[in-house]
């Protein structure tokens, strides 16, 4: 896969909590009109089953968490956050589906949590899914958190990601100009990828799919943690 330049970060996690409370009340706007594409072909790449337990990390305001409380409800979904304003949006919205939809009211937990330390054991998890946080991130901190997933993932588990990416066009380095002009106007987001990442943490089957919307530049990204990994 070909090497693209990665801005530096230039938000901390320190910040984090403070720019996501800031952000929370306008953030599902603008996620409708440049996110919802990524996460509609998230979801079915995650082929979820009933029965599986499902992990999101840096589950926001819930708009992929949403689907996942509707496609398990017999397994068990928990979702985690840096952020406690992201983290009350996600659980009015939980709410909301699951009295919607008739659902189990006992099949979730949405929590602060810490993908750096995820406080659960290993081989938990049947799937993670994470939704535009590495591109947050120092790029040297990417193998790590990945491994810190593939511990939690059973073998053979499946790891969807959604980033901002780098561009096709023209027009989608508009995006990157922003963050380069101030990133807290994309909420710390920059192009970025983490196939080679992926490859690097130990991560195989890895794929990779563009999707621009709205100009926005997204890569969704299936992986799987080998079956005869050894932590």
């Amino acid at each position: 896969m070909t090497a693209q330049t990665t801005t530096p970060a230039r938000i901390t996690k320190k910040q984090v909590p403070w720019l996501y409370s800031r952000i929370a009340p306008t953030h599902d706007i603008l996620a409708f009109f440049v996110e919802s594409k990524a996460r509609e072909r998230a979801i079915e790449l995650a082929d979820i089953s009933e029965g599986e337990r499902i992990l999101e990390v840096a589950v926001g305001t819930g708009l992929s968490f949403q689907y996942v409380l509707q496609e398990n409800t017999t397994g068990y979904n928990t979702g985690i956050d840096l952020t406690p304003a992201m983290l009350k949006k996600a659980k009015k919205r939980a709410k909301r589906i699951i009295s919607r939809h008739k659902l189990p009211t006992d099949h979730y937990s949405l929590e602060i949590g810490d993908a750096y330390e995820l406080g659960f054991p290993d081989a938990h998890f049947d799937l993670v899914l994470n939704s535009y946080m590495f591109d947050l991130l120092p790029e040297d901190h990417f193998v790590p958190v990945l491994k810190e997933f593939q511990r939690v993932l059973k073998p053979g588990g499946r790891l969807i990601q959604m980033n901002m990416t780098h561009g096709k066009k023209w027009y989608n380095q508009l995006w990157e100009g922003l963050y380069r002009i101030h990133p807290t106007l994309l909420g710390g987001c920059r192009c970025i990828s983490t196939a080679d990442a992926m490859q690097q943490a130990g991560f195989v089957n890895v794929r990779r799919e563009y999707i621009s919307q709205w100009t926005f530049p997204s890569e969704v990204i299936r992986s799987e943690r080998s079956v005869s990994h050894k932590s």
